[in-house]
This record gives C-alpha cells, sequence and structure tokens, in this order.
C-alpha cells in the first residue's frame, strides 16, 4: 500500500492522533513496537499562527519516527492554509486535516468533527491547503455529524475531489463522542466506492490482535489505526503483528519488561518536559515533574495492573507520585500475580 510515495508493509497499522497523548515520546516508543505511521497530537491552525510556543513545539519531530504526519485543526480555510505552510517547514511526510475530533471545545467552536455540519466549507479548507503545500495532504473525519447524517460515503469522494492523498474514517458519529461500537459497515462502503482510488484507513475499537486482523480481512481498508487501546500499551503493534505473522496470540513482553517499558515512557516524558540541556535525569529525580503528571494517563489506561488482587491502594499511591524515586520504587514493587482476579 502506498500513499503518495510513501511505501508500507502489507496491513500496516497506524497510531492515531490523540491530544496529550501522541507527543514524540509515545510516539517513538510506538514506532519501535511496529507502528508504521504515527500522527503528533491536534495543533491548532490559529494557535500555530500565532506562534504558541506550547503549539509549536508539538511540531517537533525525530527522525526514528518517520513516516510522520502533523495533524491540524481550525475552521478557516485561511487559517488552515497558513499553519499548513509553516507545518510543511517541519518537514513531515504529511499534512493531515483533522476533522474528526468530538470535543465541545474544538468540534463547539466549527473545528474538528464540527466541520461535518459544514461540508462546503470542510472541501473549502481541503481544497485550499492542498494548494498551499508541496506535501501530501491527508484528512481524518468521523461517519457524520449524527445518526440522521452519516454522509461519509459521498463525503469521501468529495474530499478525494480535493486532491488528498489518504482518508482515514473513525467509525462513529461526532454525537456519539467515543460511546457505542464502531461502526464499521461504513468505512467497508467508502473502500469497496469504485470510485475511491485513494487508501482508506479504518478506525475505532481496534482493542486486539484478532479485531485488527479481522478489519482488514472483512471491511479490506488498507490500513488500521489504533488509538486508545495503545495508551500505556505501545507493544500493542507488536501484538498485532505477531497476530498477522502466526495466527496465534501470543505475549511479546513479560510482565516485568512491560513495567520497564512504562519506566522508559516516564523518563522520555521528563526528558521532554522537564529538562533542558543543562539538566541531568538525576539531578531531577526526587523533584515534582510535569512529565510525572503527563504519563499518569498511560499508568491509569495500562493493562500491566489489571486484575492484580488488592491494588487498590498501590494504584491510588501510584497516581499520586510526582517525583521519579516514588514512583519508580512503587512500580518495581509490583509483583506479577500466580492469579489474576
Amino acid at each position: 500500500m502506498k500513499i503518495s510515495n510513501i511505501e508500507f508493509p502489507d496491513k500496516p497499522l497506524f497510531l492515531a492522533p490523540m491530544e496529550d497523548v501522541t507527543d514524540p515520546a509515545f510516539r517513538l516508543l510506538c514506532k519501535r513496537f511496529g507502528a508504521d505511521m504515527v500522527y503528533t497530537e491536534f495543533i491548532s491552525a490559529d494557535a500555530l499562527i500565532r506562534s504558541v510556543k506550547r503549539t509549536e513545539q508539538k511540531l517537533t519531530i525525530y527522525d526514528q519516527e518517520r513516516p510522520v504526519a502533523i495533524q491540524l485543526y481550525g475552521r478557516e480555510a485561511d487559517a488552515m492554509a497558513e499553519a499548513a505552510r509553516i507545518a510543511e517547514e517541519a518537514n513531515p511526510e504529511f499534512i493531515d486535516l483533522n476533522f474528526g475530533c468530538p470535543v465541545k471545545k474544538v468540534a463547539g467552536k466549527g473545528a474538528g468533527a464540527g466541520l461535518l455540519r459544514d461540508i462546503p466549507k470542510m472541501l473549502e479548507i481541503t481544497s485550499e491547503v492542498v494548494k498551499a503545500v508541496k506535501l501530501p495532504v491527508t484528512v481524518k473525519t468521523r461517519l457524520g455529524w449524527d445518526e440522521d447524517n452519516k454522509v461519509i460515503v459521498e463525503l469521501a469522494e468529495r474530499l478525494q475531489d480535493c486532491g488528498i492523498a489518504a482518508l482515514a474514517i473513525h467509525g462513529r458519529t461526532r454525537s456519539q463522542m467515543y460511546k457505542g461500537d464502531a461502526d464499521w459497515t461504513l468505512i467497508g462502503d467508502v473502500k469497496n466506492n469504485q470510485r475511491m482510488h485513494i487508501p482508506i484507513i479504518g478506525n475505532g475499537d481496534v482493542t486486539t490482535a484478532e479485531r485488527a486482523a479481522e478489519c482488514f480481512d472483512k471491511y479490506g481498508v488498507d490500513a488500521v489505526m489504533v488509538g486508545r487501546a495503545s495508551i500505556g500499551r505501545p507493544w500493542i503493534f507488536a501484538e498485532m503483528k505477531n497476530y498477522f505473522r502466526t495466527s496465534e496470540k501470543h505475549p511479546v513482553l513479560t510482565f516485568e519488561e512491560q513495567k520497564e517499558i512504562l519506566k522508559e515512557h516516564i523518563i522520555a516524558s521528563v526528558k521532554w518536559l522537564d529538562i533542558d540541556e543543562n539538566t541531568s535525569l538525576e539531578s531531577v529525580s526526587n523533584q515534582h515533574l510535569k512529565g510525572i503528571i503527563h504519563s499518569r494517563r498511560h499508568l491509569a489506561a495500562t493493562p500491566v495492573f489489571k486484575g492484580i488482587p488488592n491494588f487498590k491502594e498501590t494504584r491510588i499511591a501510584m497516581l499520586r507520585a510526582d517525583n521519579l524515586n516514588d514512583l519508580f520504587q512503587i512500580i518495581d514493587s509490583v509483583l506479577e500475580p500466580e492469579i489474576r482476579i
């Protein structure tokens, strides 16, 4: 499968863009475990144009994580085009347009999935961004605004006519948010539409290796995108790739190895958010660190500690720890039980 001039292996797996999740520290881990494509966090076009420091930081990409897409969101064509030109200078492989984020602070202001209520503007933004940059432009969106407006089959054709290089579809409407089951039927309808010639990437509820394989086999998509199931579990990509090869489900890491990966991710987050070139990790190990707070979402979601008896108090302590020494002592103290609940 190819997107523009970038070639991907058979049954490629993509890491979905997620705000406060897909920073470089996490992307690099997912890439190591087999993610074939990664995306940045959501980048506000308006904030990027205003040179907001935190937003500019999101443009940071590393050669080890390529291919990578920088994802932009906004509600005005001129701002999105200008932001795309700025993002292009960071030299990603793709510029991705976020027409799928359902949260109120984005969609409620007419950006992200909010543009599913204004298809002409969505198409205008897409066309203007495609014209503004030399890089391939891709889009991520949803089935439609609500149950009565599932427009994705026709919309996919119109987005393709705007010149995009690939389309990722989350199998829910905006009104669903992240509730209910993702409906892959319409994703399959888009892929099987004879008029479509760009790659179609399916997204939504891909939480196991078996489900990933089923999505390829049943719906014919060109790639599968993994989102929330990867949080606290970057090795899920290796599990899926192993299943594709063997049709058998085997753990790719031991319990202790999984703990070490969690610790490695925390350290990478601390280096990303707390340490400059003049600071050592050892010198901040007892300090309150933003990187640890940032990592709590992964610690809360990880399946590593799921089902361990009497783990509640340890879990609370782990999520309250705010320095490396205390946090790592807690993680190291957890032993794998013979039987999980």
